[in-house]
């Protein structure tokens, strides 16, 4: 494993960190057996940053990740990354609450790495008004945290504001090769670093649509290389080429995955890629931004919605036909959002509330995307597919 230090403290992190926001899932819980065997090898092939949140897993994954390093005895080997929902928050008392369940629910008398969750400039504004920077030095003062940081999913003329507001270690940013100029982008990057910042990235693989076989005009560009990759390694190279990436983090909770990610990571040298790859990189996320229909990472933050609707599932397939060529999307997406397994869940069914703009990182104008995913995703043959799912289902409920 490949480790990168932190300006401010002389931490060596493991380039590769593993998100709690994404770990394996059984009947919609954590499957405990497998995440807790996931995460035990993680440490021991060397990844120590561990990043989890409040709402992550509807608010099980932190007393998850405790009581795996409290029955493991391992809670020295790992660097934990927790944040501050300072949203839920009207005062530094608040604040101080929440952090001391958090600890509670970790099963640990510090965090090393807090973040101020999910910033852009209004919430900034807005929880400094709460007594957000008094929290922070009072939590700093009495040993509950180590180090302050925040992760940002707001304007890139916010991002340089919220860095100079305070002598932060760390900072977090959504940032692959398509969102070079999207939110912090490279500028913040390199701004963060400037300021002797770490920088640790999510959304490496925009939500698992870079890790996927890309659409065929991109993977003839990847063609063109002389050293031959997966989708994910490319993302992942390209980001540790970059020395001004501290860690990236990735939601794993595939064997196959974890495996790779963390081989990519044991060669991801800086400035290790030729100029002729880098120049390779960059014609492909061209190519992606022209066929790409909406660019939702999946991070679930619109989630739920008030009229049902699983909003990153439909974007995922509607990407998956346009984008990927994938002539079964159409059905899965009838199989999946019409009801056949549980409650219907069709953009169809979006009542434009406009609550989910509020919340998307990306910015995207969801409702009106939603009405584009069900025109073309719900047409004439939508209602006899469900219809006929729905019998189906029935019918071998009644047989069991």
């Amino acid at each position: 494993m490949i480790y990168r230090e932190v300006p401010k403290n002389g931490d060596k992190l493991s380039a590769l960190g593993y998100g709690l926001m994404r770990l394996p899932t059984k009947l919609g819980r954590i499957n405990e057996p497998l995440a807790e065997k996931q995460i035990l090898e993680a440490i021991e092939k060397g990844i120590n940053y561990f990043d989890t949140a409040v709402p992550y897993h509807s608010g099980k994954s932190e007393s998850f990740f405790g009581k795996v390093l409290a029955k493991n005895n391992c809670r020295d080997k790992v660097k934990i990354a927790d944040k501050l929902p300072h949203w839920q928050c009207a005062s530094k008392e608040e604040m101080h609450k929440v952090l001391d369940e958090q600890l509670a629910k970790l099963q640990t008398e510090y965090i090393d790495y807090y973040l101020i969750h999910a910033l852009n400039g209004e919430m900034w504004d807005k929880a400094k008004d709460h007594g957000v920077i008094e929290f922070i030095n009072e939590a700093l003062e009495s040993g509950k945290i180590i180090n302050a940081g925040f992760s940002f999913h707001g304007l890139a003329e916010d991002f340089n504001r919220i860095v100079d507001d305070y002598p932060w270690s760390f900072c977090q940013i959504q940032y692959n090769f398509l969102d070079t100029e999207n939110q912090a982008g490279t500028a913040g990057l390199k701004y963060a670093t400037s300021k002797d910042m770490a920088v640790i990235i999510m959304e490496p693989l925009r939500g698992g649509n870079l890790a996927k076989t890309p659409p065929p005009s991109v993977r003839k560009i990847w063609a063109k290389a002389d050293h031959k990759r997966t989708p994910a390694e490319w993302s992942f190279r390209w980001l540790l080429n970059q020395p001004e990436v501290t860690v990236i983090l990735s939601g794993m909770n595939d064997d196959a995955h974890i495996a790779e990610n963390m081989a990519i990571a044991e060669k991801g040298e800086a400035n290790s890629l030729t100029e002729k790859e880098v120049a390779i990189v960059d014609e492909a996320a061209a190519e992606f931004r022209r066929v790409m229909r909406v660019g939702c990472t999946g991070c679930q933050y619109c989630m739920p919605c008030p009229a049902g609707v699983d909003i990153p599932g439909s974007f995922t397939h509607y990407n998956s036909k346009h984008a990927f060529k994938d002539k079964q999307a159409s059905m899965f997406y009838a199989f999946q959002m019409g009801g056949m397994v549980g409650d219907p869940m069709l953009a169809s069914q979006c009542i434009k509330c406009g609550k989910c703009v509020k919340k998307c990182p990306q910015s995207i104008d969801i409702p009106a995307e939603l009405e584009k995913v069900a025109d073309d995703m719900e047409g004439w043959m939508m209602k006899p597919m469900i219809w006929l799912g729905r019998k189906m289902m029935k019918v071998r409920k009644k047989k069991k």
